[in-house]
């Protein structure tokens, strides 16, 4: 099938469209009923009625935005109508719930007249904390956006309109610092004079672009004096006008800096490209055909051309969901009365101090093979980078503050955590412990040193503050990865082939001359990162080692366990994952290491994730499970479980809530742990699962992960007398700052 075949069997699925509503309080009992509704919803109405301002404490409206249109300039459709209009509003919904969770309802309203839709909009104050207008023609859209802005006591924004002028204007920013222009000498030629190119000219004003050295033009030609003075203009063009001559696109461009496109496609050929000043920046954002081809507009030049356009599948896509999401959100946070220009102007300078940091594998790997790394060919980030979210959102919520429009202060830092937890629990409680790490960093060797995620990763944790990282490798080749890369660190590096590191060979040789290793050999083994940095933490040189992510787990796990060893009264190691679900947190032993766990080894796995859990402010219920409930089966299997049990209740060091043998389900669930085993240690579904063997471990957590939708976090390598921890090889550079990030915290404790 074809696309239009595709985009209409995936509306036509039952349930039909692209959102819903869902409820998020318990909805179970009769109890929860009469909460919801009567009679207990007429508390909540009390308070409201004697002050308005509760209605963002008790109702849904803190987060709420109405999507309106009357369908009068819907994408490249024009005038469909408000019910044809339909499902993009509700794909615009789809876009503020995915990238900000900011919930939605979308108003289609069947009225042409600017003052009867202002009236409707207005009147609907009360249930919305904001209000994005959509695919509203011009010029009408001018005028309906002023009023209701002038109007209503929340946020209105046209994204049409501002949209564009604020991810265009965060592109320009980078493009005028790579060409080395500046935006008070910089010319800019327009095609186009609808509503989006209005509002962007004059967003480039509000970024320091002069009004005179911007010159506009339509389908009639420039925008100029003379057509000013025969009323062919808007006062809203009309300021673009004075002072300039008559003539065409072709005379509008010729010299200029820059190329802002938002007209149709096929405008502008190689010669007018040709004509342009040095180095040209050319914005051509006409869709699906932008003005000139992204392929055209480079072979015209032998000089750099910056190219962007509205386009997926060309380098610096021009696209409005980098805005919209995240404006709302800071506005939102802070309850500010309107959108304002040092909010929008805060959006773009976050944007384009974004696209200069280093860009997440997960966002490389959603990308394929296009180049993300600061330059011509990527100058804004991308929509899918979920750092939009924590940069932009914070500087508009500060601009609105700033500028005394917001009616709830907010903490930089709690805002944060606030919008980690709104993109998912893992994230939630990852902030926990990187805010704990900052508190008081450490020094953390790195294997594999060399590596380019290594390099990221040591990067960003000095830019994090999380670690004092050290980069265990060859030093030429990390610091030409560096330099390649752009990143702005400098971390320690040390070599172990540099020279023969005595003093280390003497410390290997002493640990292991009783289990055969000579002198000779230990001087070897040495200067392999895995055992250098592993007598690099013995020593007291860093406070945490990560190792293995080019090795196979067992063989990255063999050094440390040679050299380190376990911790003072304990005999066994344990690999523990913590997975995240939308509202629960579940850790889960052991998964790496321990083949088929005594029932000694089980209560000792227990005891080492309940404290990992601590760690994360959780407070561990313990279940070990089986296929056995309490004794409902008899047989060895089922016996260990029960014995390690015992053994912790026995154990007064131990002070968890700890029970079992006991079924996955009877562990999780909570109607069956204490409707059907209520004499259970448990007050509540387990948030540690300590697995009977190695296989069900390592099956169950996948199983969890993958139907489940988990984020993990692992694996955690619990019982060793120092910081160390095993990197699985394929894990990203998130993945490594995280597992470095629990490193530190449990060094912090040591």
């Amino acid at each position: 099938m074809g696309l239009d075949e595709d985009a209409l069997a995936y509306h036509e699925r039952k349930p039909s469209g692209k959102i819903e509503i869902a409820t998020t309080k318990p909805t179970n009992t009769q109890r929860d009923l009469s909460l919801a509704y009567s009679p207990g919803v007429a508390a909540p109405c009390r308070k409201i009625a004697d002050d308005e301002d509760d209605a963002f404490r008790y109702t849904a409206k803190e987060n709420l935005v109405g999507v309106v249109s009357n369908g009068s300039a819907v994408l490249g459709l024009g005038d469909i109508g408000a019910q044809a209009s339909k499902p993009v509003m509700e794909g615009k919904g789809v876009l503020f719930k995915r990238f900000a969770d900011i919930d939605v309802f979308d108003i289609e309203l069947n009225e042409s007249d600017v003052n009867a839709f202002v009236q409707n909009v207005a009147a609907m104050e009360p249930t919305f904390g904001g209000i994005n207008l959509e695919d509203i023609a011009a010029p009408e859209c001018f005028e309906i956006e002023r009023r209701l802005a002038e109007t209503m006591d929340i946020p209105v924004f046209h994204d049409d309109q501002h949209g564009t002028a604020i991810i265009s204007g965060a592109a320009l920013l980078n493009a005028v610092e790579l060409t080395g222009k500046t935006l008070e000498d910089l010319t800019i030629a327009f095609s186009g004079a609808g509503a989006a190119a209005v509002a962007c000219a004059e967003f480039y004003v509000s970024l320091g672009v002069p009004e005179t050295n911007i010159t506009m033009s339509d389908i009639n030609g420039i925008l100029s004096k003379n057509r000013a003075q025969a009323d062919d203009l808007t006062s809203r063009t009309e300021p673009f006008a004075e002072g300039v001559e008559d003539g065409d696109l072709a005379d509008a461009m010729s010299g200029t800096d820059v190329f802002i496109g938002l007209s149709v496609g096929g405008v502008v050929d190689q010669e007018m490209i040709q004509s342009m000043a040095d180095d040209p920046i050319v914005f051509a954002m006409a869709n699906p055909d932008p003005e000139i081809s992204y392929e055209s507009a480079k072979e015209a030049r032998d000089d750099t051309v910056i190219m962007a356009t509205g386009r997926s599948d060309y380098p610096n896509m021009v696209n409005n969901v980098l805005g919209f999401p995240f404006l709302f959100r800071g506005a939102l946070d802070v309850r500010a009365t309107e959108i304002n220009e040092d909010m929008k102007v805060a959006a773009a300078e976050a944007l384009a101090e974004l696209a200069k940091q280093d860009v997440p594998d997960q966002v490389r790997d959603a990308y394929g093979d296009q180049p993300l790394r600061f330059g011509s060919e990527y100058i804004i980030p991308k929509p899918l980078d979920p750092r939009v979210l924590f940069e932009v959102a914070p500087a508009v919520a500060q601009a609105a503050i700033d500028s005394g429009i917001a009616r709830h202060d907010i903490d930089p830092v709690e805002h944060r955590e606030h919008l980690e937890a709104r993109l998912g629990k893992s994230r939630e409680m990852m902030r926990i412990v990187l805010n704990k790490a900052q508190s008081e960093p450490k020094r953390v060797a790195l294997g594999d040193g060399a590596d380019e995620k290594m390099v990221r990763a040591a990067a960003q944790m000095q830019e994090e503050g999380i670690a004092e990282p050290v980069l265990v490798g060859d030093e030429d080749q990390i610091e030409a990865t560096i330099a390649d890369l752009a990143l702005d660190a400098d971390p320690n590096i040390v070599n172990p082939e540099d020279s023969e590191h005595t003093e280390y060979a003497d410390k290997l040789h002493d640990i292991r001359k009783r289990n055969g290793v000579t002198r000779q050999e230990a001087a070897e083994l040495v200067r392999k990162p895995e055992y250098f940095g592993s007598v690099m933490l013995e020593e007291g040189d860093a406070d945490v080692f990560l190792t293995g992510l080019t090795h196979h787990y067992p063989n990255a796990l063999r050094p440390p366990l040679e050299v380190i060893g376990t911790a003072p009264d304990t005999d066994y190691v344990a690999g523990v994952y913590m997975l995240a679900f939308q509202n629960r947190v579940v850790f889960c032993a052991d998964a790496t290491v321990n083949l088929n766990p005594s029932a000694d080894e089980l209560a000792e796995i227990t005891r080492h994730v309940a404290a990992l859990a601590r760690r994360f402010d959780v407070e561990p219920r313990a279940a070990l499970l089986s296929y056995s409930d309490f004794g409902s089966v008899q047989t060895p299997g089922s016996a260990k479980p029960r014995e390690a049990v015992s053994m912790l209740h026995d154990d007064p060091r131990f002070d968890c809530q700890v029970d079992g043998e006991m079924q996955a389900d009877t562990a999780v669930v909570d109607e069956i742990l204490n409707n059907t085993y209520g004499f259970s240690e448990l007050d509540g579904p387990a948030n540690c699962l300590v697995f009977p063997n190695l296989e069900a471990g390592n099956i169950g957590y996948k199983l969890l992960q993958r139907l489940g939708g988990a984020d993990t976090i692992g694996p955690v390598l619990v019982g060793m007398n120092k910081p160390v921890h095993v990197i699985q090889r394929g894990d990203d550079v998130e993945d490594i700052v995280n597992l470095a990030s629990v490193a530190v915290v449990e060094a912090q404790e040591k």
